[in-house]
């Protein structure tokens, strides 16, 4: 499986390629797609759009996984332009026919650095330690939450992979409780 991670942004959109063979994870490439700062916002997207579209064209990923912003943080300008910036990784990969998954960053923190509450740096230094030891220094922290995030689904996919093959397992799964109709 290959997977295109994506940590959204409009002047800085992470992007991180990973490849899972069994249990071993392989860095591919990483990296940011930079737009102009004083730019239009057009003129950015456009940019990032152009960028994820060549990575897609070029190591055609099975899957690709977009960090959801976390709002709260956020202020709201801030997290209507990460919408932004999510929109335009999500039509690049539909373009594409590439399904897209998508993860909150807890949930991300929580399977990458087993803990929700991490900061960049735990998940930094866990993402080299998962890709067998590679150098990501803090210039490159877009790069690795993206890096995480690919990490993320190819863990959550053989989750739910074992949950398919198991029986037993389908017993365990929470159901959804939906109110009676009036």
């Amino acid at each position: 499986m290959r997977v295109l991670g994506i940590d959204p942004g409009t002047i800085r959109m992470g992007y991180g390629i990973v490849d899972e063979d069994g249990r071993d994870l392989k860095l591919v490439d990483c990296g940011v797609i930079q737009a102009p700062a004083k730019a239009p916002i057009e003129a950015r997207l456009l940019k990032i759009f152009r960028g994820l579209q060549q990575l897609l064209d070029l190591y055609k990923p099975s899957a690709v996984a977009v960090e959801e912003p976390f709002v709260v943080q956020s202020p709201r300008k801030s997290a209507m332009a990460v919408g932004e910036a999510r929109a335009i990784a999500l039509l690049a990969s539909a373009q594409r026919d590439t399904p897209v998954f998508q993860y909150g960053p807890s949930k991300v923190r929580s399977i990458v650095a087993d803990y929700g509450g991490g900061d960049k740096e735990q998940v930094r230094s866990m993402v080299a330690l998962l890709l067998g030891g590679v150098s990501l220094d803090e210039e490159q922290l877009d790069a690795s939450d993206a890096l995480a995030v690919a990490i993320c689904h190819i863990r959550q996919a053989e989750v739910n992979a074992l949950l398919a093959e198991n029986p037993m397992a389908q017993a365990l799964k929470p159901t959804s409780r939906r109110r009676a109709a009036r």
